[in-house]
């Protein structure tokens, strides 16, 4: 291609493809010095960074090669409108960012302290106290949560649920899993071949071990 290789843009926080440039050497080490994506345009042959005219730049994440060093994954963090059309991407397409992919981040957070334990930290403080005292704050926030389902309001029910979600997630870092684990369980149980009478049967108190 002429020294060009395709560089596919994608959004560093949705994980959203935003665009497809094409980048040549130049293009390339200048991406890397300014922190600002820079593409090779075909239709001009000249440089041109994404953003020098309307400010919708580009911030650089990060670049990686495909397996066959022929294709380029730049992600990024965008300001504004990605697509000269003024859309978000180049297929149209809004770039939102699904609230239920921060469980992921916050895990991480949660993980890197129980690994530094800084002080200050209410997350480190529970780490300290160790396995019984997070596994009864979770029942404490369980109890709370099925009392705001029941008789409070919705924006109360949010926020017990939250409180019970995140020490949920502590306790399983503190055991070594994650959210993740949980998903993964809840994804083998969609399965058609995953044996849901047995889980009716549990829940109907007629299953017997």
């Amino acid at each position: 291609m002429g020294g060009l290789v395709p560089a596919i843009i994608q959004d560093a926080r949705t994980n959203n493809v935003l665009m497809l440039g094409f980048m040549n050497e130049e293009a390339y080490k200048k991406t890397i010095e300014t922190k600002k994506v820079t593409f090779w345009s075909r239709t001009r042959k000249c440089l041109w960074t994404k953003g020098e005219t309307s400010g919708n730049f580009l911030n650089l994440v990060s670049i990686k090669n495909d397996c066959d060093n022929d294709t380029l994954l730049v992600r990024v963090n965008p300001v504004g409108p990605v697509c000269h059309k003024g859309t978000d991407t180049c297929w149209a397409e809004d770039n939102v960012y699904d609230p239920v992919n921060f469980l992921s981040e916050l895990q991480e957070v949660i993980n890197t302290r129980k690994k530094e334990m800084p002080e200050n930290s209410y997350t480190t403080a529970l780490f300290k106290k160790g396995p019984k005292r997070i596994a009864q704050k979770v029942g404490e926030e369980a109890i709370e949560t099925a009392i705001e389902a029941v008789s409070g309001t919705d924006e109360k029910l949010i926020g017990e649920a939250s409180d019970l979600l995140y020490h949920l997630m502590v306790l399983l870092a503190d055991k070594g899993l994650g959210i993740g684990d949980v998903a993964a369980e809840l994804l083998k149980r969609h399965s058609p071949d995953w044996d849901k009478d047995r889980r009716i049967a549990k829940y109907n108190g007629t299953y017997k071990r």
